[in-house]
């Protein structure tokens, strides 16, 4: 199939396309920690029979939301476990065994090491026949096993259906595994050109099924100009995309290398996040001047991997005096996670500070977030609310005067 190898190699290099937009998004990997933690809290809930009969304000919305707001693979992926009253679907609200079964999936699938034990899963979920709880949960697995199960949506079905011929449909679970079956071959098959993390295979099937690549040109002078205009439109739509998520990577990084340069000015050591300290930024790299790694206390504590990741940490003798997480446009909630993680994960002698740094415009959405039942353990640390606006007319006095957390604490507000 050279046709497809080409048609891989065109994917690859295509910046409005999900490899390069969102498959090597740095962003993306940040949140799969904070998503599987977000399936133990439901799973806990569920349990204990406190999740409740709502979707809304759920624990379980608050994952899927964070899964919903990765770039465009994933957008929609909250549709199918919204509530629909008249059909009384997903039927995991009401009826309670039902979501005990749904609990135990995904526990159980969280505690699977390979790939039969989980086909074992999906087999005894099958089996109950929940209404309206189909493949769509599959996108919770692929956080879980993204080597073993891939993302799932209409876009996904129908580009694998174009390339291959087949006819898989929606909704069945049965259908999923086959279509899992035949994307582990083309990865195989295509190896080199894709990935083990099977959201790359997804995000091809994705822009396939999506529309973006034709597998057949047109012979009709006519419809070959009307294919030949929706290249172009998309191409337009991509560029303008593409245009807002570099502004967006760019402001993310400034407040990252704002904060970067207050904690050395008030006397800390600095330390930036491990995916990010090579990014460019005005005067060089983010990581310019800043700790290399973690101290062993913090490399050693649960939750390291997810402290790695947090944007940027203030230190005083080995201890981490404050934390802040730089959310411009993705999910809060896989912040507070990893503030958490930090918090609960490594317990420090000293007081410590954790900072939710955002736009001004996303305060009530900041609030919003803190007060959900995934987050009740938060109440009991000090997470405070730092606008962007605040930050930027005050750095520069904070830097030249200020002394310790001080100065920074008067311009932010605590979060309750």
């Amino acid at each position: 199939m050279a046709d497809l190898r080409q048609l891989i190699t065109q994917w690859r290099g295509d910046p409005g396309a999900t490899y390069l937009n969102w498959f090597l998004w740095d962003q993306r990997l940040k949140n799969f920690r904070s998503i599987r933690r977000g399936i133990g809290v439901v799973v806990d809930e569920i349990e204990r029979d406190a999740f409740g009969n709502v979707y809304k304000g759920s624990s379980l919305e608050t994952v899927v939301g964070a899964i919903a707001e990765q770039r465009q693979i994933f957008k929609g992926a909250d549709h199918a476990f919204l509530w629909k009253p008249k059909l009384r679907i997903p039927d995991i609200y009401e009826a309670r065994d039902n979501q005990l079964a749904f609990g135990r999936f995904l526990d159980n699938c969280c505690g699977c090491e390979d790939e039969a034990a989980i086909l074992r899963q999906i087999e005894l979920l099958d089996s109950r026949k929940i209404k309206g709880l189909g493949p769509a949960a599959a996108n919770l697995l692929y956080f879980v096993h993204p080597t073993l199960m891939p993302p799932f949506n209409t876009a996904i079905v129908k580009g694998y259906n174009a390339l291959t011929g087949a006819r898989i449909r929606l909704g069945r679970w049965d259908d999923y595994l086959t279509m899992r079956a035949g994307m582990l071959r083309l990865n195989a098959d295509y190896r080199a050109l894709l990935s083990n993390d099977l959201g790359a295979i997804g995000g091809l099937l994705f822009d396939v099924g999506g529309g973006r690549y034709r597998l057949d040109q047109p012979v009709d002078p006519a419809e070959q100009a009307q294919w030949l205009q929706a290249v172009v439109d998309a191409q337009t739509r991509s560029t303008s995309a593409i245009a807002r998520q570099e502004e967006g990577d760019r402001t993310h990084t400034e407040i990252q290398q704002w904060l970067r340069d207050l904690g050395r000015a008030v006397g800390y050591e600095v330390y930036i996040a491990a995916n990010d300290r090579g990014r460019e930024c005005a005067d060089g790299r983010l990581g310019d001047g800043c700790l290399s790694q973690l101290p062993e206390s913090l490399n050693m504590s649960p939750g390291a991997d997810a402290v790695r990741l947090i944007d940027v940490l203030w230190l005083a003798e080995g201890e981490v005096v404050a934390a802040f997480e730089v959310e411009h446009s993705t999910s809060i909630y896989s912040g507070i996670v990893r503030l958490l993680d930090l918090s609960l994960g490594a317990p420090s002698s000293i007081s410590r500070e954790l900072f939710i740094v955002a736009p001004d415009a996303r305060a009530d959405e900041v609030l919003a977030q803190v007060r959900r039942p995934a987050f009740r353990a938060i109440g009991s640390l000090r997470v405070r609310y730092l606008p962007y606006g605040e930050l930027e007319r005050h750095r520069e006095n904070m830097a030249r005067f200020g002394e310790g957390l001080k100065a920074i604490q008067a311009v932010s507000r605590l979060l309750e």
